[in-house]
């Protein structure tokens, strides 16, 4: 793995591009993001097919991985935002240059099937990226989720404490790394598998059931994911619950996984598919204060140099 390195600090003003790597676009959630993009002092740009579909993907393979490394390449793109996650990363990370991302080093951010990149961005080009809302439904940049995005792409302002709820008291410092439950899964055997080793793991999810939350930490468990992480935060895991056995809840089994780790650990962080989605610097240190249900950023997602 390369060694770490922050994307650089954009200016207000700078030029975000919206990208669609993964799942197709709903129009008006696009024009929604974009213009509060520009709301917050940016100016904001697309490629003529942002909106193709192809089924669950916004176009091609070959389309979607072009528009990607075009913006990455693109001396007068700042940073990119991703516009949705869906599914469709996995389909183009062989498609991507890592050393054009590392000399590149621009802000890349987006959650969900996003944590594809992320994790493949970390692993492969040794730059950090942002965990942090796009424009999948309107209004998702709104109020202070779109002021804490300006703030950690601009690297401005004290860094964030997020409050959470103690589920076991403990405190750790670590790396940051994670997202969706399911595409962390997912990138195991993969050359972008996801490295737990002295971090602090967060997780979020929806609309998978509690027996296939099971299914998925127990395999984060066997596949030893979870020996060496410092500390354990959860965000939101959104409908992810079942009628037919309300006994089971994501909970209980976060409980009956990590409870037994001797780390921290502390749920109900504003990250993830529900109301809340805060930036994080993925890659980025961090401590989990388990008696308090703190997670404090001790690092910015960028570097002004």
């Amino acid at each position: 793995m390369p060694s770490l390195r922050r994307p650089r600090a954009i200016r207000p003003g700078a030029r975000i591009a919206l990208a669609a790597p993964a799942g197709p676009l709903d129009p008006e959630a696009l024009a929604s993001g974009r213009t509060r993009l520009e709301g917050l002092g940016f100016e904001v740009v697309t490629r003529d097919d942002v909106l193709d579909r192809d089924g669950y993907l916004a176009g091609s393979d070959e389309r979607r991985a072009d528009e990607l490394m075009g913006f990455v390449n693109d001396p007068e793109v700042d940073a990119i935002v991703c516009a949705r996650g869906g599914y469709g990363c996995h389909r183009i990370v062989d498609r991507l240059d890592a050393d054009a991302f590392r000399k590149a080093a621009k802000p890349l951010v987006g959650y969900s099937d996003i944590t594809t990149l992320l994790l493949w961005q970390r692993k492969k080009a040794g730059l950090l990226g942002i965990h942090g809302p796009m424009c999948e439904k309107p209004g998702s940049l709104d109020g202070e989720a779109g002021s804490a995005l300006v703030r950690a792409l601009q690297g401005t302002g004290p860094l964030p404490r997020y409050a959470g709820r103690t589920m076991v008291e403990g405190w750790a410092e670590g790396r940051l790394v994670g997202g969706s439950l399911t595409v962390c899964v997912a990138s195991l055997g993969t050359p972008w598998e996801i490295d737990t080793r002295d971090s602090i793991l967060l997780l979020e999810d929806v609309t998978e059931l509690p027996y296939r939350v099971d299914r998925m930490l127990q395999q984060l468990k066997a596949a030893g994911k979870l020996d060496r992480v410092v500390g354990v935060g959860l965000g939101s895991f959104t409908d992810c619950c079942d009628e037919r056995a309300p006994e089971w809840t994501v909970e209980r089994l976060c409980e009956e996984v990590f409870g037994s780790l001797g780390v921290p650990v502390v749920a109900d962080l504003p990250f993830g598919h529900g109301h809340e989605n805060r930036p994080w610097p993925f890659g980025g240190r961090a401590a989990l204060d388990g008696a308090r249900g703190e997670l404090e950023l001790m690092e910015a997602a960028v570097s002004s140099r």
